[in-house]
């Protein structure tokens, strides 16, 4: 093996594929290398929990005979990790439940299938916080993830144990999901890249709660995609994931997403947001994107700090903490339900506290979360008029930097440090995911520099619905304009 041992630990996924070609080095080569960095370094991580090693090995003794004839897959002998939750035949699919400690799915996801079917050679599975309920990621079953850059604090939720395989160097891609930034806050805290994608666009099928048979369906506000260590990684691997499923819309649906708006930053419209009407933006964050506005008018950008065609940030929060407990609101036990429905009952009619629209949301009738729908239609429109007048919206995508781990209970009862003052942590984590999810908007999350202390810092970029090229074009060249990951000192 002749290629740099940096390269097989951070290369992006264009030079891994280069490497391949041109028999820099073998799949089974990088796989092995990639096995012998996870065995010596996860253990005090703990991000890679349920491991595929010997079938691995087999798919990439397969990957190298396609290398051989010439093959040219789009992920051909790429080691990826998938998030727990994603059904991988003969593997345990646990959501982080003890009581699913010994289901094995029967099939593949089909996203599992269609990365496979690309050449991807899937070494295992990332940890999760319990039901994907969190911003951290621990569980009964797997223990607890820690950030690389920091062991002592969070890698993220739900899709930590992504975020932090990526900063690790386990591996250049991983599959994550997200539905109240799981994507988003991981690919911040860890420092890489990940993507939302738009409402449906990538199928969920071998995505659900066991022991569920997998269906084609589209979820309520969850979406799954693509967490890299850079902006092109993201677009090939969407590329490779998205598109309708062959056994439902893609029956009579092909896949056709609209170019990029621009290829410079000089032509981008760009409105940036760091503050919230509900909640505070700690200075860290909050001072790191007022300097990548600063680089981005330097730039030749057009940046605007306010819009009137930016809709209600409070309303917007208030409807999104609703619609999501009501999307989860199926894992509830008949008696979790009930005693939801009695909490909510009892609110005054004007209570629009963020606790309290979770609260009415766990246990909506029909006829209530049509109406809140009906909000969010309207909500959609008024995102659609302001990207008339812009491209992007850069967005904080959590409060702040990583935080210490903290596995208190009740969660209800936990709360958030922002700049020396408490905030309720469900409210201070939850609502920077809004309104991404709300309205079923593309994100993606880049890293743009990081702390005084060394943490990561980066932002969500917001794009048109099904535009999902343009907010990955911009993280890619603020990426290459700016900065992009850096590895963690500690594992470089």
């Amino acid at each position: 093996m002749t290629a740099d041992a940096a390269d097989l630990n951070y290369g992006s996924i264009g030079a891994l594929l280069s490497a391949l070609r041109v028999r820099k080095v073998s799949a089974s080569e990088l796989l092995e290398h990639t096995i012998a960095r996870i065995e010596a370094l996860d253990g005090p991580i703990n991000a890679i929990i349920v491991r595929d090693f010997d079938r691995a090995r087999d798919a990439a003794r397969a990957a190298d005979a396609a290398l051989g004839r010439g093959d040219r897959l789009p992920l051909l002998g790429i080691p990826v990790t998938l998030k727990e939750p994603f059904n991988v035949a003969g593997l345990p699919t646990t959501w982080g439940f003890p009581h699913f400690r010994d289901f094995e799915p029967a099939k593949d996801a089909l996203i599992v299938s269609r990365l496979k079917a690309a050449g991807a050679i899937v070494i295992g599975k990332t940890n999760i916080p319990i039901g994907l309920r969190d911003f951290q990621s621990y569980n009964e079953i797997y223990g607890t993830t820690n950030n690389p850059w920091d062991l002592g604090r969070s890698p993220g939720g739900s899709s930590g144990g992504c975020g932090a395989a990526l900063a690790a160097g386990f591996s250049p891609l991983s599959i994550g999901s997200d539905i109240g930034g799981s994507i988003r806050v991981p690919a911040h805290f860890c420092g890489v890249f990940g993507h939302k994608p738009s409402l449906g666009l990538v199928p969920l099928r071998g995505y659900s709660l066991p022991p569920a048979p997998p269906v084609p369906g589209q979820g309520d506000l969850a979406v799954v995609g693509p967490m890299a260590r850079s902006a092109a990684d993201l677009a090939l691997a969407l590329d490779v994931i998205a598109g309708p499923d062959e056994t439902r819309d893609g029956i009579g649906y092909r896949l056709a997403l609209p170019a990029q708006r621009h290829d410079e930053l000089k032509n981008f419209r760009i409105l940036v947001i760091d503050t919230h009407p509900l909640m505070p933006t700690g200075e860290a964050v909050r001072s790191a994107i007022g300097r990548l506005a600063e680089r981005l008018e330097r730039s030749g950008a057009r940046v605007a700090r306010a819009s009137t065609s930016l809709p209600d940030l409070a309303e917007s929060a208030r409807l999104y903490m609703k619609l999501l407990n009501g999307a989860r609101s199926p894992r509830l036990t008949p008696a979790a339900l009930a005693e939801a429905r009695g909490l909510a009952a009892a609110l005054a009619p004007d209570d629009r506290s963020l606790e309290a629209e979770r609260a009415r949301g766990w246990g909506m009738l029909h006829r209530e979360w049509l109406a809140a729908d009906a909000a969010r239609l309207q909500l959609q429109q008024k995102w659609y008029e302001l990207f008339r007048e812009f491209d992007a919206v850069i967005y904080p995508a959590a409060a702040v930097p990583a935080f210490p781990q903290d596995q208190s209970e009740p969660f209800d009862a936990r709360q958030l440090d922002i700049d020396g003052k408490l905030y309720p942590y469900a409210d201070a984590c939850f609502i920077w995911a809004d309104p991404a999810s709300t309205c079923g908007l593309p994100a993606t999350a880049v890293p743009i520099e990081r702390t005084a202390s060394g943490l990561p810092v980066g932002v969500q970029i917001i794009g048109p619905y099904l535009e999902d090229r343009t907010p990955i074009a911009l993280a890619g060249l603020i990426e290459r304009e700016f900065g992009g990951f850096v590895p963690p000192p500690s594992l470089r």
